[in-house]
């Protein structure tokens, strides 16, 4: 799979660990806009997906977030791979770990009908919600966000793909 972009703050010199937490994102297209989770609490746009289990494939990966996040069914036979944005910088809560993270995202399609979502604790607290927006609505958002618990790298990585898609004429 191609590398998108590198992430990296080179800010971990003296970490004496390191935290690796790949993950794997659905980049659904249709009508001109792209499905996107949509935090009501804090505001943010993030492709639906997630965390990858240790021994899972990332596209099995993906399937399950997706579907887990969003209620979106994917077409297993549409599934081809975008690419991989590589994120390292010092953790956001221990200044002795780094934080490693390949993000690994697929174009795909989904079944018409949504199901219910299947949201774990922190998800359902912030009211995780499957949107359907304009990619230039979901960058405007991610890069003027307010407070969040969350390092902004995160929103930046799901901005800098969607400019990507943008150029590469994914929403002509």
């Amino acid at each position: 799979m191609r590398l998108l972009f590198e992430m990296d703050k080179k800010d971990y010199a003296d970490c004496a660990r390191r935290f690796v937490r790949n993950s794997a994102r659905s980049v659904v297209i249709a009508d001109k806009k792209v499905a996107m989770i949509y935090s009501k609490k804090y505001g943010y746009y993030k492709f639906p997906g997630g965390g990858i289990e240790a021994g899972e494939d990332p596209v099995d990966a993906m399937i399950r977030e997706t579907r887990e996040e969003a209620g979106l069914v994917i077409k297993s036979e549409s599934i081809r791979e975008y690419g991989i944005v590589h994120r390292i910088q010092k953790s956001d809560n221990d200044p002795a770990e780094c934080f490693v993270q390949d993000n690994y995202y697929y174009l795909c399609t989904a079944e018409a009908e949504a199901v219910s979502q299947d949201l774990q604790g922190y998800e359902a607290e912030e009211g995780y919600k499957l949107v359907y927006v304009a990619p230039h609505v979901a960058i405007e958002k991610n890069r003027n966000l307010g407070k969040t618990p969350y390092s902004p790298t995160m929103f930046e990585r799901e901005a800098r793909v969607l400019e990507m898609l943008i150029d590469e004429g994914h929403f002509d």
